[in-house]
């Protein structure tokens, strides 16, 4: 069987370009001119396509316009997506890992929707490792995420990447948010921490008015990626950074 291609044990952070469109035809021209702008991976976000483009064929269609470069999945509650059971969500990872993608994306809160997306229940605990399992079982990567809606502190931050990574995971990621200069600053060293304390590679973001430095210097700091988009337009994430932009920034640093 083919080996595909990994996120894990890179020599550099990956740039990955995420593609939300409500189409086909349109995720394909994104990730042409993605690669175009130098992209090194992908991100396919499920819940924005309509359920009637969901077909293997036109999930392949996608996955195929991506060449070699490994593609990270997620399928999250909201969009086309909203109604759908957690059960559900997870089979469409699975369904994604089995069309060609490498990594998913396990929400920390799958089972037990909580308001920072991370979990404790013992029962949704137990589900989660079990979800972790299946895609593991069938050849993929797994990370998990929280989207916390709030500023956290480096412990609090912490608290959650040692329990995504203690559930499996291969990576974690966790998106907090930033409405000033000194929870921006916080934020750095946050990254900084979870590079010398956290035993998986690790994606830490942020959201709010103070969100770029982070997002453009994180990996320098340890992050095992940035999360990118092709441009801003109607679906895309408006904090993520430009593809291009991030190209240039990455092949001036000296990783030697």
């Amino acid at each position: 069987m083919k080996t595909k291609p990994t996120f894990l044990h890179q020599n550099c952070p990956l740039i990955t370009c995420m593609i939300q469109a409500d189409d086909p035809n349109t995720a394909i021209n994104t990730v042409r001119n993605a690669i175009a702008d130098g992209c090194d991976a992908f991100g396919f976000q499920l819940e924005v396509m309509p359920r009637e483009y969901r077909g293997e064929d036109k999930i392949k269609s996608i996955f195929h316009e991506m060449g070699p470069r490994p593609i990270y999945v997620t399928s999250y509650r909201n969009n086309k997506s909203e109604g759908l059971s957690d059960d559900e969500l997870v089979d469409s990872l699975v369904y994604l890992i089995n069309c060609g993608a490498t990594l998913a994306d396990v929400m920390s809160d799958f089972y037990c929707p909580e308001q920072t997306q991370f979990t404790t229940n013992a029962i949704a605990v137990e589900k989660q490792k079990a979800a972790v399992s299946r895609i593991h079982e069938v050849g993929g990567e797994v990370l998990m995420s929280a989207h916390t809606g709030r500023f956290m502190t480096a412990d609090e931050v912490l608290r959650i990447a040692t329990g995504q990574q203690e559930r499996g995971a291969d990576i974690s990621k966790i998106v907090t948010v930033a409405n000033s200069e000194e929870e921006e600053f916080e934020n750095l060293r946050t990254c900084e921490r979870l590079k010398h304390e956290l035993d998986i590679p690790y994606i830490f973001l942020c959201g709010g008015s103070h969100n770029k430095l982070l997002r453009q210097i994180g990996p320098f700091l340890g992050a095992c990626m940035w999360l990118t988009v092709q441009q801003h337009d109607n679906w895309s994430t408006k904090a993520q950074p430009v593809c291009r932009a991030i190209r240039a920034i990455k092949d001036s640093f000296d990783y030697n």
